[in-house]
């Protein structure tokens, strides 16, 4: 991550170099444009809650990690298969010549790292289950039969930006511009989680908010086509995650996120003139 912020910053210091000025397209206002990319996360340490009818307990600076897909051309070209790999798609709207406004989708993957030794606080009483016990501050293991806990279908954050964009510096038909946007939405993952070993509860559902901002560089040919680079810092807040059938066993967590994108896509009036 410390090598491709080193590279983007190396990239402005360059174009500045060409005299740079930032004007806006005239031509913006009106235009639409989507994209479709990759990305990799990493998340802060965050404490999770859990509770039942028989527990109240936390989880203290528990460490997980993304988890994207080994790359294949048919896994991340494929038609069929574009959504298994961690993926961004967002479709915007220019109201103004450099102000847009768009909805997307980030598909990230959060997998809490089995192994880890962490601590825990608060109170298991379930019948026969062997990690019964009053709890305060003591080390516990995550592994198989406590818990396995993933958001991986995904940690999906359906959002709504409002975005700027500036132009840098052009050559003939290639442009190079800055990007900027701060975003707010709803966390809608499908969480895979074996709390004691009970059964998953396996459905999407509404578990909490996040927000973001980002900043980036598009890179436009021939007037429609683009690729852009992005980083993404963000903040999730999930009151609300399913973790077996039974409506009350519930899981709660918020942490910070930093992502990185690599993006695909095209701009275009649907009315010109």
């Amino acid at each position: 991550m410390r090598n491709l912020l080193a590279s983007c910053f190396a990239l402005l210091s360059l174009s500045s170099l060409g005299q740079i000025t930032f004007k806006p397209e005239t031509t913006k206002k009106g235009e639409f444009y989507a994209h479709w990319g990759w990305n990799r996360e990493w998340y802060n340490k965050s404490d999770i809650h859990f509770t039942g009818d028989n527990y109240d307990f936390y989880l203290r600076d528990v460490v997980a990690k993304d988890k994207p897909a080994e790359f294949d051309a048919s896994t991340y070209f494929s038609p069929k298969n574009v959504t298994i790999p961690q993926y961004n798609f967002r479709i915007g709207y220019y109201f103004k010549n450099n102000y847009h406004l768009s909805l997307g989708i980030d598909h990230m993957k959060y997998v809490v790292q089995n192994g880890q030794t962490v601590k825990i606080d608060g109170t298991i009483d379930e019948v026969n289950n062997r990690y019964n016990g009053e709890y305060d501050n003591d080390d516990i293991k995550i592994r198989p039969g406590f818990l396995e806990m993933e958001h991986t279908d995904g940690l999906n954050y359906s959002n709504v930006e409002l975005g700027r964009f500036d132009n840098l510096w052009q050559y003939k038909k290639v442009t190079l511009a800055v990007t900027e946007a701060v975003g707010i939405g709803v966390m809608y993952p499908k969480s895979d989680v074996h709390l004691f070993g009970n059964e998953r509860h396996d459905e999407f559902h509404v578990a909490g908010f996040g927000a973001n901002a980002q900043v980036g560089l598009n890179m436009k040919f021939w007037r429609h086509f683009y690729i852009q680079s992005e980083f993404r810092g963000g903040y999730v807040n999930m009151p609300n995650i399913r973790t077996t059938y039974s409506q009350a066993d519930n899981a709660k967590q918020q942490f910070y996120y930093a992502q990185f994108n690599i993006l695909a896509g095209a701009f275009w009036h649907l009315n010109k003139g």
